[in-house]
């Protein structure tokens, strides 16, 4: 069996997605996004209706902040080129939930649109409080 075909069966064996399998020269090695504490089990999903507004912190990551006060994380697979630099984003759904298996599209200033990214998964966080006091 060719090796990089025994690899690529080893990732899907496992459920990595195939872009774990990419080559992560695009990826900073630091991303924008504040430190944060991860406060329950990711979620595959969030209520659209429940979401309160959005932070794009850099091409890889979103807080989404819902109604009551909860954030959730969501780190993308891959690196969206130029969603940190935009900072906005519109999405489709039609049962109101967004999902890990969605995808976003970049909007420009002007609200046309860009590239189109996979989402992550919804990891609930909270703020890292400064140790300092």
């Amino acid at each position: 069996m060719n090796a990089n075909i025994a690899k690529l069966t080893l990732f899907a064996a496992l459920g990595l997605p195939l872009a774990a399998c990419a080559p992560e020269i695009d990826r900073p090695a630091t991303v924008d996004a504040p430190a944060v504490r991860v406060v329950g089990a990711a979620e595959s999903c969030i209520t659209t209706s429940q979401i309160r507004n959005t932070k794009v912190h850099d091409d890889y990551t979103i807080d989404f902040e819902m109604n009551g006060g909860r954030t959730y994380r969501n780190t993308l697979p891959g690196r969206c080129g130029s969603l940190g630099f935009e900072e906005r984003f519109a999405y489709q759904t039609t049962v109101g939930r967004l999902c890990n298996t969605d995808t976003i599209t970049v909007l420009d200033s002007s609200g046309r649109s860009g590239i189109t990214c996979g989402l992550g998964e919804f990891v609930p966080v909270e703020p890292v409080g400064d140790p300092s006091g």
